[in-house]
């Protein structure tokens, strides 16, 4: 990290009792691409920090079936009454529907209605969503704007930030898709309230992989306050999910196209090698993203182990951590052959070499592609299975 971000990764204070916290706002350096990530209750109705964005008082407001009624009706009055025209463009809530049908649906309104290079794109919803929209808004005219406000606890902590934008293909996640930065990203925790409990769970695995690549100060800390944020105290969770965004700003803004020769952007990617090969094989959307990549993780973390990287103790605090968030800890019931098989289709491998993320503490994660095929196998062989594919 250069100097002038490395303050982001300053230590976190651990202490039993959480102060009260404000809206936060981080900011995502990317020269002219540069854009805010504001975290707080109540953002939701401060539609001018949405106005201030748009070339033209027009939006087309992406959502699914699900956030229609719990957030979007409302955001689109509140849009439509500060005089913004919006196309509400409602698709089918999902993993299984991260495809070229849904993508074809976000254009056929946009064409539609009209919509030239100036009608700005908002995603409200979780990953799913703000992927396609984004992804929409790459290719549609060639680029239009968008925002994104995510209602999924791993949306603002991750996949809403940073510019990656995609659609799945049978053979493989995310295969298909470009880097687009938004304007904006809204993450109002009071969207939290309605997300089911499997869903919040998912999305505590991202914050737990931020500690566990660059900032063990904050895996002690997720580990004191493990219990707050599953009861989903406003304060633990704006706590939670400002650190995270800080540290995914300051890793973004340092490698915005996952190029740099060490680490950088790709750490970002810890078990999501293995990760994405269970979400493939399984079929899309039977494990949630944060639950195979949580298993990921702690595979990533075993592996690590058995070169002599981390300690039994390191794995121990790995797993326990998973445990305690209700994420999984065993493989399901995957063969290695067809793990490898996806594990070998990933977008991070060169020439055909499968990179892994690893760490070499909590704290420190680095990018091995040194590992063989073989061994890969030989431990995905040794892995414990679920008898059922349930998470």
């Amino acid at each position: 990290m250069t100097a002038a971000t490395s303050t982001v990764f300053a230590a976190l204070p651990i202490d039993e009792t959480i102060a009260e916290s404000n809206s936060q706002e981080i900011k995502v350096s990317l020269a002219a691409r540069s854009y805010s990530v504001h975290v707080g209750a109540g953002l939701l109705a401060h539609t001018r920090l949405i106005a201030a964005h748009l070339p033209q008082p027009r939006v087309a407001l992406v959502t699914n079936d699900v956030i229609w009624p719990l957030y979007g009706k409302a955001l689109a009055d509140a849009l439509a009454a500060a005089n913004i025209k919006v196309i509400p463009i409602i698709l089918p809530d999902g993993e299984s529907h991260k495809g070229w049908p849904a993508l074809n649906m976000i254009f056929d309104a946009l064409l539609e209605h009209a919509c030239d290079r100036k009608t700005t794109l908002i995603a409200l919803g979780g990953g799913v969503i703000g992927d396609i929209t984004g992804f929409a808004a790459a290719t549609y005219q060639r680029g239009v704007p968008f925002v994104q406000i995510p209602t999924t606890l791993l949306a603002q902590v991750d996949s809403s930030i940073g510019g990656k934008t995609a659609i799945n293909h049978p053979r493989g996640k995310n295969m298909i898709g470009a880097f687009y930065q938004p304007q904006l990203v809204l993450a109002d925790t009071d969207t939290l309230i309605t997300l089911p409990d499997r869903e919040l769970r998912a999305g505590l695995a991202e914050v737990i992989k931020y500690g566990l690549i660059l900032d063990e100060t904050f895996f002690d800390w997720l580990e004191k306050n493990l219990a707050l944020l599953l009861a989903r105290d406003p304060t633990a969770l704006t706590r939670a999910i400002t650190r995270s965004c800080e540290i995914k700003a300051d890793v973004v803004a340092n490698d915005e196209r996952e190029t740099a020769a060490e680490g950088g952007r790709a750490l970002l990617n810890l078990g999501h090698t293995f990760g994405h090969a269970i979400e493939t094989a399984l079929g899309y959307g039977t494990w949630l993203h944060g639950e195979a990549v949580a298993c990921g993780m702690l595979l990533a973390t075993k592996f690590s182990h058995s070169l002599g990287q981390v300690d039994a103790a390191t794995v121990t605090r790995t797993q326990q951590i998973f445990a305690a968030a209700g994420l999984p800890t065993v493989m399901p019931a995957i063969s290695a052959d067809d793990m490898l098989h996806h594990m070998g289709r990933d977008k991070k491998n060169d020439a055909g070499v499968i990179k892994l993320i690893l760490l070499k503490s909590i704290g420190a994660a680095y990018v091995d592609a040194t590992i063989s095929a073989d061994h890969i196998h030989a431990f995905l062989t040794a892995e414990p299975r679920l008898q059922t594919i349930n998470a």
